[in-house]
Order: C-alpha cells, then sequence, then structure tokens
C-alpha cells in the first residue's frame, strides 16, 4: 500500500479525536491497518466509512459490545448463526419503545407536580395531592416512626 491515509486524517474525516480511534483498533472495531515503511499506520478509505457507522450505530443505542458483534456478523456471514441487523434492530426498538413509555410517566408525573404548584420536595411528598408517586412513601414514613 502506497498511498493511505494517517490516523489524524482518518480520526478529523470520522469526526472524532485520535485516542477513539485508536481505542476502536484496540476493542477489534477496525481491522489494524497496514504501515508505512516508517512505520505510521495507513489506513484506506473504508476505515472512515465503518467509523462513521460506528458512531451512528452508537446514536441509535448499540452499545459498542452490539456494534462489534453486528461488525463482526457482516465480515462472517457464512459462520455460525448471529442475530443479524434486523433482528437487533426489532429488539433495539423494543427497548426505545419501552423507555419512551417509562419517560411518559415521568413526564405526566412532573407536569402535574409544576401544574399543582409542588414547590418543597418534602411538603410535596406528605401532600395527597401530590401527583408525584412518592405520596405512598411518605405515607410508610408517618407510620414508621418520627418524620423528617
Amino acid at each position: 500500500m502506497s498511498a493511505g491515509l494517517r490516523s489524524g486524517q482518518v480520526a478529523e474525516r470520522a469526526g472524532m479525536n485520535l485516542q477513539t480511534l485508536r481505542y476502536y483498533e484496540r476493542r477489534g472495531l477496525l481491522a489494524e491497518p497496514e504501515r508505512s515503511s516508517g512505520g505510521h499506520r495507513l489506513y484506506d478509505e473504508c476505515a472512515v466509512t465503518t467509523l462513521r457507522v460506528i458512531k451512528a450505530a452508537q446514536r441509535l443505542g448499540f452499545t459498542l459490545d452490539e456494534v462489534a458483534e453486528l461488525l463482526e456478523t457482516g465480515r462472517h456471514r457464512h459462520g455460525r448463526p448471529v442475530a443479524g441487523l434486523q433482528e437487533r434492530a426489532v429488539a433495539k426498538l423494543a427497548e426505545v419503545d419501552a423507555k419512551i413509555a417509562d419517560l411518559t410517566t415521568i413526564r405526566t408525573a412532573l407536569a402535574g407536580a409544576v401544574e399543582a404548584g409542588c414547590d418543597d420536595l418534602i411538603a410535596c411528598a406528605g401532600s395527597s395531592c401530590c401527583p408525584i408517586p412518592f405520596t405512598d412513601l411518605a405515607e410508610e414514613n408517618r407510620h414508621d416512626g418520627p418524620g423528617c
């Protein structure tokens, strides 16, 4: 390989820092590049694409371990059966839907607290009209002993 991109060029084109590039290489997410006669790493343009794909997958909620498995699956389609992108995306979508449901519940409780004018956490927790779901906890504390 006579021409190639040096580490700094790859990192810049992929929109990441050099330490992240090196980390991904150590983790095996990025193939070890060829080296120049002077020992410098030389990457091809595919390395930039791979790094951009890794960052995009992370933005979609995939962990680095999951990304590594997806990349490995793509490299070895004829090997052992491993969940591919379609199956992983369906599972990730279910996780996202569950998080959205949780966040919707949280949002509803917080909006209720704002609407009810809750201003003091302890006072609100002891109030029966508090929409935040720790009212039951405050009731238990009253029966178990002295309050806060």
